[in-house]
């Protein structure tokens, strides 16, 4: 298709899957319109060097400030008149959760609350959201399938991310929006957040600090190279889902992970064996608000097109490994002012 004509709007966009995601639309020709709160959940730094990169093509356009203010986000509608909107923001952290629930009432329920708003009051084509593997809690049944039930979420995080979905579902069945939700697992690579687990562990490792493993090293994720998560929301795009015989929503909610189960330990043998240096470990108790596994389903993704994340975990580490290096050794500072 055609993308030069399309303006999209991409929330979250200078945060570690917006600011992917943005540079593949920007390089098959989307218009893209960025909204970022630039927050301090993290290192402000990173985020503007992402964003410092984006702004070099003339087809993105930046604004900074929090979707939670409905009047900036309408005016942005109105002017831009997008027709896809991938909506990325959201107060991430399983921990941080526990110790600032409000943040994530505020930007995962009511900031989504403002964009199923405006998306209903705008011509869109497709509504892709982001949500998270959290939200099937204690579901003990794997590998997870978008059909088994997610009525048990063990933090604030996971709890506001299945409010967004249920809401989501409500506004598509009453205005018959196009939406797609994405539940994504573990999500890594470069430019990721320094809170997620490779960047801790590979930043500690070099810093020669301990590693804090939980649940003795009794567990295991999902993990998702960055590059395939990207490439699925992009294909997606054309498959806004429809009113059908039996269907009777244009709503659909898909897994996006890779399918196989990685033990912890294992994963960071494999950051041990890329730097060449044995991690300092220290061994804790399974942190409330975790799960012991998660494993992702994805049938219904490769169905629709014919493609699932496939990247292997010690390809996908050395990769970060190596932004790592670079980002923090080499980066000119000089081109994010």
């Amino acid at each position: 298709m055609s993308n030069s004509n399309f303006n999209s709007i991409v929330t979250g966009s200078a945060g570690f899957i917006g600011f992917h995601l943005c540079q593949r639309l920007l390089n098959e020709g989307f218009n893209v319109i960025g909204i970022d709160s630039l927050s301090d959940y993290y290192d402000v730094k990173l985020k503007i060097d992402r964003n410092s990169i984006l702004k070099k093509n003339i087809k993105y356009k930046f604004y900074n400030f929090d979707i939670t203010d409905h009047s900036k986000l309408k005016k942005i509608f109105l002017n831009h008149s997008p027709k896809y909107v991938f909506h990325l923001a959201a107060q991430a952290g399983v921990r941080y959760s526990l110790k600032h629930p409000r943040s994530y009432i505020d930007s995962n329920i009511i900031g989504s609350f403002n964009i199923l708003e405006l998306c209903k009051e705008t011509d869109i084509k497709h509504l892709i959201m982001a949500s998270t593997s959290s939200v099937y809690g204690m579901n003990d049944s794997t590998p997870f399938s978008e059909s088994d039930k997610a009525d048990t979420q063990l933090t604030t995080y996971s709890a506001s991310k299945k409010a967004m979905e249920s809401l989501s579902h409500s506004y598509s069945y009453l205005w018959k929006i196009p939406i797609t939700i994405l539940r994504f697992f573990t999500v890594y690579g470069p430019w990721g957040r320094p809170d997620l687990a490779l960047f801790k562990f590979v930043k500690a490792i070099k810093d020669d600090s301990p590693i804090e493993i939980y649940n003795k090293g009794k567990m295991s994720r999902d993990f998702t190279y960055i590059d395939d998560l990207v490439e699925s929301i992009y294909r997606l795009i054309p498959f806004e889902p429809n009113i059908s015989a039996k269907n009777h929503v244009p709503y659909q909610l898909l897994n996006i992970g890779n399918s196989k189960r990685v033990n912890l330990m294992d994963f960071i043998s494999a950051i041990e064996n890329n730097l060449g240096i044995t991690a300092k470990k220290k061994f804790l108790e399974m942190q409330i608000g975790d799960v012991r596994e998660t494993w992702a389903d994805c049938k219904k993704l490769e169905e629709i097109i014919n493609f699932k994340p496939n990247t292997e975990v010690t390809d996908g580490i050395k990769k970060f490994i190596e932004w790592y290096n670079n980002y923090y050794e080499n980066f000119d500072n000089t081109n994010a002012k």
